[in-house]
């Protein structure tokens, strides 16, 4: 190789190495523009404001009324209007960015099912972080947010749907304001003064020639008469423009001598009409100067107003048509005010009717019509509404419901409300049917048919309300002895063995050290002495047995165990489950307390435990006294892992505190020690041939039918879960039964789907 070849190798391979730098840092520049778009998009993520629900509900709060849940409810749907107000018991921020409500009812479902068939709730337990528990099953709740008996109206099907006559009329999509308005054959039919017809020759015609456009003004109008030798004559117009303004209200002098002033319609009397000198003429003339070339008159049976006024006009949209009836019946002006938009007129008070008024609602319920178009209108069957008003107005001794003669109008539902501002609720399932005494509740096909529509319907609606039942009425009352015997296996322990000469006073002092004893006693069947011991709560006797197993008690190692029964061969796993519940997982368990503490001086005590948020002091639910411990809840679940690590800490320095992961929701341990405030004591468990007869009850069969129906159910949530939009609260509700028979308290758990990552990923779908 010659020397300049080699230069020349030389110098290439030295620019080579000159431009891999110029390479690298390139591409170390794009890399770190990656880098810095993420890390913005990410900080951008950040801020965006997420509707989401305050810290969840502990301790004795966790029990709301069915008035709080449903005010809670109406906020959700309509933020401040119509009275609704932030819940104390749980607030939802940034709730104007919630894309929706979806409200589940799974009838005849109580607390008890929840905690019974736990391990078979695996969606619900996982997904939805905050529960409350509820009082029995209230009708007056679904009442006031259905309506009542509004199941029919409100579940219309799709079949039916397509026959009503507002669908044949119009079909299902929306339309402009000039696809309402009458046809010179409906003005024909409806008796509308026409040009050039022979009993409208001396009609004056409005100006109103040019073309009607979806943007033309409209205009509500509505006329009082008296009697005349004439006939109807005119006394009093109004008309309102599209904003509602009342722009003309004039009184006007008949022609002839009033026979009849039809006072307590019209509101006119001989008093009010003396110094008038407005003439027919004159209010001609002024309508004729009032209304653009393109106007469109909005009116109730308007071609009375118009033969009044003794004028013709082409473009007319009469309520009365629009909201359209089988065999050419017509709902009242009255009826449609309360039922569409939720006002009372017409109020037979002797004042008569105010034309005002009534030319707004007319025009107003036009306006709604156009904006929501034939099929939200069909949707509100008010057919059946105006049968359940009468019916009301039956019972209540009079034709109509009248607030003035002192009859109470039905209550308007939250459904009713959303329908009035024009949001979509949606209402699928029965409660009647799940409500009522023939023992008759849905079926698994129902079941099936409900969730296919919910799937379709519940994404693009606002409000919706899903109510699954089960497929048959069981006999709960030995499903309450499963739970009776599995909380006694769960809270009971076993130790031994001990010596011959054993005395009950100083083993019950040291057991008690971690928790409340509700008995302890000496087995008398066993070769070697051994003792049961049955705590009040789970978490004692879990605390037990990993804190004495294999501990020297006496003077020789004991074995502390559970007793192995049907009910705690998946004790482990139920364990582990509970742990990760949504409510144990910044809460811990605490004993070693003194019975005459007060919570004031026990966070005190605790004050070196970081983030500490609250204390739940159990009591004794005789005396009132509290227990010798208490359940703490911090703001973080690693927050409390701190705090039991600094509690053994304090253990190991001869400290009588000790403490674990909680494992029991405060709401459970309610109801359990309900059932003992009651006089349903936990039983103490059985043993021997006596524990395998009481764990043969219920029957293998029914317990694995309603397991079976729980899982079902849990199934259809997480379907129908899949399906909402981001940022929607979902509400589960569990109301439990309140009959003569038997009653059993509710249970509810929610969020806000997107409201962290376990939910907004669906991690568990």
């Amino acid at each position: 190789m010659t020397p300049e070849v080699v230069k020349s190798k030389r110098q290439c391979e030295d620019n080579e190495n000159e431009e891999e730098p110029q390479k690298i840092k390139r591409k170390k520049k794009v890399v770190e523009n990656e880098l810095d778009q993420k890390e913005w998009k990410a900080i951008t993520l950040s801020k965006v404001k997420k509707p989401h629900l305050s810290d969840a509900l502990f301790g004795e709060e966790c029990k709301i009324s069915y008035d709080q849940l449903y005010e809670f409810l109406k906020y959700a749907a309509l933020g401040k209007q119509h009275g609704a107000t932030q819940s104390s018991w749980c607030r939802i921020h940034h709730r104007r960015r919630l894309c929706g409500v979806s409200v589940v009812v799974l009838c005849e479902v109580s607390q008890l099912h929840f905690y019974l068939f736990y391990l078979q709730f695996k969606f619900l337990r996982r997904m939805f972080r905050h529960h409350f528990s509820l009082p029995p099953a209230s009708g007056d709740f679904m009442e006031r947010l259905c309506g009542a008996g509004k199941k029919n109206h409100r579940q219309i099907s799709s079949l039916d749907l397509e026959k009503d006559p507002v669908i044949q009329k119009y079909g299902n999509e929306c339309r402009g304001l000039s696809g309402y308005i009458l046809t010179p054959k409906e003005m024909c039919l409806h008796d509308y003064p026409i040009e050039g017809h022979d009993d409208c020759i001396n009609f004056v015609c409005t100006p109103c020639k040019s073309p009607v456009t979806d943007s033309s003004p409209l205009f509500g109008l509505d006329c009082e008469m008296c009697l005349t030798e004439k006939g109807s004559e005119l006394t009093r117009i109004s008309v309102v423009d599209a904003s509602g303004q009342c722009i003309l209200d004039e009184l006007v002098k008949p022609k002839l001598p009033i026979i009849n002033y039809l006072t307590s319609y019209s509101g006119i009397t001989e008093k009010l009409l003396l110094p008038v000198v407005t003439t027919l003429s004159d209010i001609q003339d002024q309508l004729k100067n009032l209304l653009p070339a393109d106007a469109v008159l909005v009116g109730h049976s308007l071609n009375f107003d118009l033969r009044a006024l003794e004028m013709v006009h082409p473009n007319v949209i009469d309520t009365s048509v629009l909201f359209a009836r089988k065999r050419n019946k017509k709902f009242k002006l009255k009826f449609l005010a309360e039922a569409v938009l939720g006002k009372d007129i017409q109020r037979m008070d002797g004042t008569g009717h105010d034309p005002t008024e009534d030319a707004l609602c007319a025009l107003e319920l036009a306006q709604y019509f156009i904006n929501q178009g034939p099929r939200k209108v069909a949707e509100m069957n008010l057919e059946a509404q105006l049968l359940e008003t009468r019916k009301i107005g039956e019972e209540q001794g009079c034709a109509l419901p009248n607030p003035q003669n002192g009859v109470q109008k039905p209550t308007q539902s939250l459904l009713d409300i959303l329908h009035f501002v024009g949001q979509k609720a949606l209402l699928l399932g029965g409660w009647a049917e799940a409500a009522s005494s023939n023992g008759q509740t849905q079926t698994g096909p129902q079941n099936k048919q409900i969730l296919q529509r919910a799937l379709e319907e519940v994404p693009t609606s606002s409000f919706s309300v899903i109510q699954f039942g089960l497929d048959s009425r069981h006999d709960t009352s030995d499903l309450i002895a499963k739970m009776r015997t599995k909380l006694a296996n769960l809270q009971t322990i076993y130790a031994g063995p001990f010596g011959k000469d054993i005395c009950l006073k100083p083993l019950k002092k040291i057991f008690k050290k971690y928790g409340h004893i509700q008995s302890i006693r000496i087995i008398p069947d066993t070769s070697e002495p051994h003792i049961c011991i049955q705590y009040e709560v789970l978490e004692a006797a879990q605390l037990a047995v990993e804190s004495l197993n294999r501990a020297e008690i006496g003077g020789s190692p004991v074995k502390v165990q559970r007793p192995v029964t049907e009910s705690t061969l998946d004790c482990e796993m139920l364990l582990k489950e509970l742990e990760k519940d949504a409510d144990n997982e910044s809460v811990i368990y605490l004993t070693g307390l003194r019975k005459t503490q007060r919570e004031a001086d026990l966070q005190q005590e605790l004050g070196y435990l970081k983030d500490l948020a609250s204390v739940f002091l159990p009591r004794d639910p005789r005396t009132g006294k509290s227990r010798n411990y208490c359940f703490l809840k911090f703001k973080t679940p690693q927050s409390a892992a701190n705090a039991l690590t600094a509690i053994e800490e304090h253990e190991a320095q001869g400290s009588d505190l000790r403490g674990r992961w909680a494992l029991t929701p405060p709401h459970l341990h309610q109801w359990a020690l309900q059932i003992s405030a009651t006089g349903s004591k936990l039983a103490e468990p059985p043993s021997g041939l006596e524990a395998h007869l009481q764990e043969a009850q219920p029957s293998f069969a029914l317990e694995q039918e309603v397991q079976k129906q729980m899982k079902a159910l849990d199934r259809k949530i997480k379907k129908l879960f899949q399906r909402l939009p981001n940022h929607t609260l979902c509400v589960i509700l569990l109301p439990g039964s309140n009959r003569p028979s038997e009653s059993h308290p509710g249970f509810g758990l929610m969020g806000i789907k997107g409201e962290n990552p376990l939910l907004s990923s669906c991690a568990w779908c």
